[in-house]
């Protein structure tokens, strides 16, 4: 029985990883945020420079949000995922690809990127929740303004 929940767990946690990149992507902030813990250590300093922060998941999404807005498509694909379960606790490496497309009105242009991502999840009563997001940038290609570029609301 063990081997069994041992696998319930993995194929959930890698349900919640997957969810996290799809929800993004059709820009379903609510159920993206959900995913989440309410506190998130997070950490994208090889993208944007600064420091990890510990932020809410509401600072998060609310980030997602403004930069990949309605006026910018974005596709995140992860792959390799390598899932190691400890009791309550769990982390996952994963490959991950996205480009970020921007609409035509707004100046164009492509911007890409490959990397690692590291996910801490803690299982709750609802389900398992990130607890923390690394992404370790290795290679970009394209316009870095498509990147950077936010619309607020």
């Amino acid at each position: 029985m063990d081997e069994i929940a041992a696998l319930v767990d993995r194929a959930e946690i890698a349900d919640v990883v997957t969810a996290v990149f799809d929800t993004v992507d059709a820009k379903n902030w609510p159920v993206c945020q959900a995913l989440f813990d309410d506190e998130v250590d997070a950490d994208f300093t090889s993208l944007n420079g600064g420091e990890p922060a510990r932020i809410t998941s509401a600072q998060l999404v609310d980030g997602w949000r403004t930069g990949l807005h309605a006026r910018k498509q974005s596709f995140h694909t992860v792959s390799n995922l390598a899932i190691a379960v400890d009791g309550a606790e769990a982390g996952v490496t994963a490959k991950g690809y996205a480009y970020n497309l921007l609409d035509d009105g707004l100046g164009g242009g492509m911007w890409e990127v490959w990397g690692v991502y590291r996910l801490r999840l803690a299982r709750r009563a609802e389900g398992w929740k990130v607890t923390g997001l690394t992404f370790e940038a290795r290679h970009t290609r394209g316009d870095d303004d498509v990147r950077t570029h936010a619309l607020e609301g």
